[in-house]
């Protein structure tokens, strides 16, 4: 156990001291992240409210799609993005391999069937008398659409947590995509998994403290949402 400790103590010391290594790996991941979620709600919102909202032919079959998606392995998105932006794919001459705009294009995909679902669950699970009550008041469609929307927004964030989850702490698509290159594409669960595999104890620990931390305040916000929302 002492190894452990002595780890703990070093990877203070590395968070403190300001370790350029670590605190790049910690920076690429934020820039990364933010990135990928604010791409995955602008394509996921609008998705998952058409889904939960509207009533079109193949709903059923889109929404168990969608659903079958939430449990995509990251290795095999990162797999189909790797093909795809390869030099041999099709989309090789636009040079997204080992970038972070190629990185961000995977985690997208894991995170989008997280927002479409979630955000349809909110809009669906709101009280159909809203729409009765509106349309009495005579509020047209685009109205109709905003007012469920709005009263759908807790639901909505609890889906941004979620995602935001799902992408920090995906290693499949970071390794495969980004190529884990010091510097450039390095994040903070690549670094952990490449510093361990060197022993470099006090640096992984350094670095899972932080992924810890963020993901302390990612379900801390997320468990405020749901009690946000069921009041």
């Amino acid at each position: 156990m002492d190894y452990i400790a002595e780890g703990v103590l070093q990877a203070l010391s590395l968070l403190l001291a300001g370790d350029e290594e670590t605190w790049d790996a910690i920076f690429t991941t934020m820039k990364l992240s933010s990135l990928s979620i604010a791409a995955s709600l602008a394509l996921g919102i609008p998705l998952g409210f058409l889904l939960g909202y509207a009533e079109f032919p193949g709903k059923k079959i889109c929404r168990a799609v969608v659903d079958t998606l939430l449990a995509l392995p990251t290795v095999v998105v990162g797999l189909l993005v790797y093909a795809f932006i390869s030099r041999r794919g099709p989309l090789g001459e636009l040079g997204l391999l080992f970038t972070l705009p190629g990185v961000a294009i995977g985690q997208v995909i894991l995170a989008l069937p997280v927002v479409v679902a979630m955000t349809a669950t909110a809009v669906e699970s709101l009280d159909r008398r809203l729409s009765l009550t509106l349309l009495t008041l005579g509020a047209g469609r685009s109205q109709l659409a905003l007012a469920s929307l709005l009263e759908s927004r807790y639901g909505v964030l609890l889906a941004a947590a979620s995602a935001y989850g799902r992408i920090i702490s995906e290693v499949g698509v970071s390794m495969m995509i980004g190529g884990n290159i010091k510097w450039h594409t390095r994040t903070i669960t690549t670094a952990i998994t490449l510093e361990t595999g060197k022993g470099e104890f006090a640096m992984g620990v350094a670095l899972g403290l932080v992924l810890l931390l963020v993901a302390f305040l990612v379900n801390g916000s997320a468990s405020l949402l749901r009690r946000r929302g069921r009041a």
